[in-house]
């Protein structure tokens, strides 16, 4: 048996998404540009695609831009806050994506805006009362960046309550949704937001593909100049099958969202218990037990002289799992998320992360390989 617990990293495609990308493959090849009777066809299925995406998050189609994925939209909106909107000051925090965190320092580093961090608790939680403190001193036009679910630990972002606070001050507020987006439903009317990033590859969708969310409060110029694409927001011949393939992913995670929820969760709790039975020692990183994201699980194990081995041991008996944030799996830093929290060095830390197609019988299997693996892991 092969085992697949990195749904954090990327995810699947959903056999209909599959399905709905190969019929336009196959039958809808002209370039949406044009005005003949194939552009236009085509040029159709991406209006209607972004309308899915706007009805599925009560904005309308002219606040969703797709792109390349969720770095692009991160990028936008924090480098158009500051070309274009005046932002002079980027609250973050230590634990963001590093699509968030390279992109803030950039902007310090050409003296276009100051970076400052909020406090976390020591959950891993930010301090939203920190956050308050930090809104009400400054004076300078000011973007928050703060993700909706920390792609390494889970924690859950009370977005609605960061959003009043940006309000209250007059700050924008951007959020990296790519690990919540279509795992959770967004009634945009309601939450004050200004900036949003989904990718498709994340709720079963192809990978190379995304969307940012920019309210209609917000005017800014494109970061890729060229054609009039995108509503001369993005120049360059969009990709079709990939939006399509996104649209079509969103659509069935909303549609199975309360049974796909359960399901996953239902995996992630039974997968603490039976940890906590079978491996002395075992620690959760993060809120794990509290406000989390219902895919992920980040599992600190007791050290021991390999525990440097411990995801390469379960690659060999089948099972994928992640150290961390894929993004830097080629890395030898270490994990930013868990050095900010003060993580135990010598003990291997390892990042289930769950999806609808998991069941209760691979979560077995894990915990057997587990069970067989840690008289190795036992200290010496």
């Amino acid at each position: 048996m092969r085992v697949y617990l990195d749904n954090a990293a990327t995810t699947p495609l959903d056999p209909a998404v599959i399905e709905a990308m190969a019929e336009v493959m196959k039958n809808n090849y002209g370039n949406p540009s044009s005005i003949h009777a194939q552009g236009r066809e085509v040029r159709t299925l991406i209006e209607e695609s972004r309308k899915t995406v706007a009805r599925l998050l009560n904005v309308t189609p002219s606040e969703i831009f797709f792109t390349s994925g969720g770095t692009e939209a991160d990028n936008m909106s924090i480098r158009c806050s500051v070309e274009d909107l005046g932002v002079k000051r980027i609250i973050t925090s230590p634990i963001e994506h590093h699509a968030v965190l390279h992109t803030a320092e950039e902007m310090e580093q050409k003296g276009k805006a100051k970076v400052e961090f909020v406090k976390l608790l020591e959950n891993g939680h930010v301090d939203l009362n920190h956050l308050k403190e930090l809104l009400a001193m400054g004076t300078e036009k000011t973007l928050v960046s703060l993700m909706h679910a920390n792609n390494e630990i889970g924690n859950l972002l009370d977005m609605d309550a960061v959003g009043a606070l940006c309000e209250e001050h007059g700050a924008l507020f951007h959020s990296d949704t790519v690990q919540t987006m279509a795992h959770y439903t967004f009634n945009l009317q309601k939450t004050h937001v200004d900036f949003l990033a989904g990718a498709a590859h994340k709720f079963n969708g192809p990978k190379g593909v995304g969307f940012i969310y920019i309210s209609n409060r917000n005017k800014i110029k494109p970061i890729l100049t060229g054609g009039s694409q995108e509503r001369n927001m993005r120049g360059g011949t969009e990709n079709v099958y990939g939006i399509v393939g996104l649209a079509k992913a969103f659509q069935i995670a909303h549609d199975q969202m309360t049974q796909k929820s359960a399901h996953i969760s239902g995996l992630k709790n039974y997968m603490i218990e039976r940890l906590e039975a079978e491996i002395p020692g075992i620690q959760f990183n993060g809120d794990a037990k509290g406000r989390n994201l219902y895919t992920v699980l980040s599992v600190s194990f007791p050290p021991s002289k390999v525990s440097d081995m411990m995801l390469f041991k379960l690659d060999i008996e089948g099972v994928a799992a992640s150290g961390g944030s894929a993004c830097s799996s080629g890395s030898d830093v270490g994990s930013h998320v868990l050095g900010a929290l003060g993580a135990d060095k010598s003990r291997a830390n390892v990042r289930f992360s769950f999806g609808k197609f998991n069941t209760k019988e691979e979560i077995d299997f894990v915990i057997e390989k587990l069970k067989a693996m840690h008289g190795e892991l036992m200290p010496q």
